[in-house]
């Protein structure tokens, strides 16, 4: 497999989606305890990255499988389009995946053992996204995995990575004994925080989604719009970025975060003027950029704003 092939397989221009919420957890965890471990942040890196790389490749891959059509193969799917070998796939998924999981062990030894098990929960649902006898893509789950997943899992485990001796999560052994303590509002402060990344990345799954409707009915991938209906599907994409300008205005009142932070609103102009075009027109070609584009507004504007709180304080 050439470079261009693999990068084309990873899907690689939609890494942005990982790494802005990674963005924000450092910010958050410089501005909210003043901690950075830099060889635990790049390991954790690496392993989002191999791991965010290896779940696109098995989706690709599982499409590619369960595709209706040889036409569909050969002319939407970039293993048909590239030529690639099935084996060749099937290799380089399971090097990511032995790759990422190997960092991640060495991770959780260096910090605590709760990374190891929220690393397997993201695993799991990476994995079985497309994999096995009923994915979680083609049930009514999409957009609830993988806003979690991406959106507060890896903002949560890069807060965790470097600010793990603070009292927001530990699980370990005393002797015989499994010991698991949690701090409740140090927990909600990260999912407050999260939340916008969160929902954007669910309306990158919604959106594409909904312009996929009529599509995935036909490969039999029965998503979320496909249960409430188009039209609904529309008005939760619009009321998802809604409540993610609501919860940077409840982080900013609950003292998360200082007021500096509500700047970020202002990326509220276009991200509604987006949405407006994606009310008139559902198309993959057209208008599916709009999550794109959103995504990039609100966690770009969430991190400036961090990164100035930062630079004031």
């Amino acid at each position: 497999m050439t470079i261009k092939s693999f990068l084309k397989l990873v899907e690689i221009q939609t890494k942005i989606a990982s790494v802005f919420p990674f963005t924000i957890g450092i910010l958050f965890v410089l501005l909210r305890y003043q901690e950075l471990n830099i060889v635990n942040t790049l390991l954790f890196f690496v392993a989002m990255l191999l791991f965010d790389l290896a779940t696109t490749a098995i989706n690709n891959f599982m499409d590619y499988l369960k595709a209706s059509t040889d036409t569909y193969r050969k002319t939407r799917n970039i293993i048909g389009q590239e030529n690639i070998s099935t084996k060749t796939v099937f290799v380089t998924i399971i090097t990511l995946l032995v790759t990422a999981s190997s960092i991640g062990v060495v991770l959780s030894f260096r910090t605590d053992f709760f990374v190891l098990l929220i690393g397997v929960i993201c695993f799991a649902i990476g994995i079985f996204y497309t994999f096995g006898p009923i994915p979680l893509s083609r049930m009514p789950l999409g957009e609830v995995f993988s806003g979690m997943t991406m959106g507060f899992g890896i903002i949560f485990l890069a807060v965790y990575v470097n600010a793990y001796d603070q009292g927001i999560v530990h699980l370990g052994l005393d002797g015989p004994t499994l010991i698991f303590e949690a701090n409740l509002l140090l927990l909600l402060e990260i999912f407050l925080i999260a939340l916008p990344s969160v929902l954007t990345i669910a309306n990158l799954m919604l959106a594409n989604n909904i312009c996929d409707l009529e599509e995935d009915i036909y490969n039999h991938r029965y998503t979320l719009p496909y249960y409430i209906g188009k039209g609904v599907a529309v008005k939760l994409f619009n009321a998802l970025y809604v409540i993610s300008f609501i919860a940077i205005i409840a982080s900013v009142i609950a003292e998360i975060v200082p007021s500096i932070v509500l700047l970020s609103l202002l990326a509220g102009y276009p991200v509604f003027k987006q949405v407006r075009l994606f009310n008139r027109k559902q198309e993959k070609a057209e208008t599916f950029v709009v999550s794109v584009k959103n995504l990039v507004l609100v966690n770009g504007a969430v991190s400036l704003s961090f990164l100035l709180a930062l630079i004031i304080n």
